[in-house]
């Protein structure tokens, strides 16, 4: 790695070289001066994380440039066979309008009238509307009185309609807008006056009733032939929480919760219940369930660029164009590929990691110097061992063809 033209990683190499050439220094300064070349090493690979070789995403990316797409031969504005969004005419508007020939400008003669000639304007009307229940009361000739049973779901004198709570529920939680802005849209555009506590109260009231869909959603999710799962970190009220998503080509689960583990997944219920193929970034908490596992490649794909570009290991940059490769063969032939053209791909696959263990080989016991527990390793050499050991579920895209390259 470079920084203003310094090359770090060789500046750390000669300095490393020079302390085991230097038999002066005291006992305790010399690893002192070695633990600080490892805190610096450390902090200068992490300066050089970024959204291709790591899980940081791409606004972290520092002087990111915005890549100009590459002029294509295809012309501007929408392409063939896609899903247009043009206006169809309306069987039945709920509005006609008869425009009038001005006969006083025509020529003198007979005329017959033909079938009009329609154009349609399709607009939409924001109005209030207010619908009052009148209950019939009925008293009989002793003063007893009768009411008659209203709506059940029409419980006050004056209260809000299903609608506007839809509306404010849809604009909160699915357009993310805040409640005063909520606020003000009903009060400009209908005159409803609505305050954020209502608004609340109308997310909790869809939250309760969607207990139902959640139990729907969940027996779908478990009786998938393929899962995808992944969590990301989100700040609820000021803590730090876990917001879990489960899904598949058609049915998606997300579950807040405290921690990141077993207990979430565990509460949430699809995982401990679901036998088929799960896809997942390798969290070592997945792997506790009864199932068949496939790994993101696009983890690998970024990690395996962090091998070459910080650790220099040119096992991780073949293996890294391997998968790519293996990757458009399966699009290439839109599905799986075949048992013997699967296994030379595993093989080329073996061989590369094969050629990183000479490139990348485990600690060396003479290096513990009487420390204690496992003498620690280079990210690549956990790269490595974790390919190696997990080759199946890593490959399981080229004879399966429902399970996809990566999690995305």
């Amino acid at each position: 790695m470079k920084l203003e033209n310094i090359d770090i990683d060789q500046t750390i190499k000669s300095v490393k070289q020079m302390l085991e050439q230097e038999t002066g220094l005291s006992p305790a300064f010399k690893p002192s001066l070695q633990l600080l070349l490892v805190l610096i090493t450390l902090l200068v690979n992490r300066l050089g994380l970024n959204s291709k070789n790591s899980s940081k995403p791409p606004s972290s990316d520092p002087n990111r440039e915005k890549l100009k797409k590459p002029k294509g031969e295809r012309k501007p504005g929408g392409q063939k066979g896609h899903n247009r969004a043009t206006l169809k005419k309306v069987a039945d508007p709920d509005i006609v309008e008869v425009i009038k020939l001005d006969r006083s400008i025509l020529p003198e003669g007979d005329y017959r009238e033909l079938e009009p000639e329609p154009r349609q304007v399709i607009d939409i009307d924001i109005s209030k509307i207010v619908t009052e229940y009148q209950a019939q009361v009925l008293e009989d000739q002793n003063g007893k009185r009768y009411v008659a049973d209203f709506p059940e779901d029409v419980t006050r004198p004056v209260q809000y309609g299903l609608t506007v709570k839809a509306q404010a529920v849809y604009l909160s939680q699915y357009q993310l807008i805040p409640y005063q802005r909520i606020e003000e849209n009903f009060l400009d555009q209908s005159q409803i006056p609505l305050s954020a506590g209502s608004i609340y109260n109308f997310n909790e009231e869809a939250y309760d009733r969607l207990e139902a869909f959640e139990q729907i959603v969940t027996s779908k999710l478990i009786g998938s032939n393929v899962l995808h799962s992944d969590e990301t970190g989100i700040n609820i009220d000021g803590k730090g929480n876990w917001l879990h998503c489960t899904s598949n080509d058609q049915w998606t689960l997300f579950y807040a919760h405290p921690k990141r583990g077993h207990e979430a997944t565990d509460e949430i219920g699809v995982l401990p219940h679901f036998k088929g193929v799960l896809c997942h970034d390798h969290w070592k908490p997945y792997f506790r369930y009864d199932c068949s596992h496939a790994l993101c490649n696009a983890h690998h794909l970024r990690e395996l660029e962090c091998a070459w570009e910080q650790d220099h290991q040119k096992w991780a940059k073949n293996l890294q164009s391997l998968l790519i490769e293996m990757n458009q063969r399966v699009k290439d032939v839109t599905g799986a590929l075949k048992s013997d053209e699967s296994e030379r791909y595993r093989e080329k696959y073996r061989q590369i990691l094969k050629s990183g263990e000479s490139e990348s080989p485990p600690p060396d016991e003479k290096d513990r110097q009487g420390k204690r527990g496992r003498i620690s390793k280079l990210k690549s050499r956990n790269l490595l061992e974790r390919l190696l050991e997990f080759e199946i579920e890593t490959l399981r895209f080229l004879e399966d063809p429902n399970v996809p390259f990566t999690n995305n």
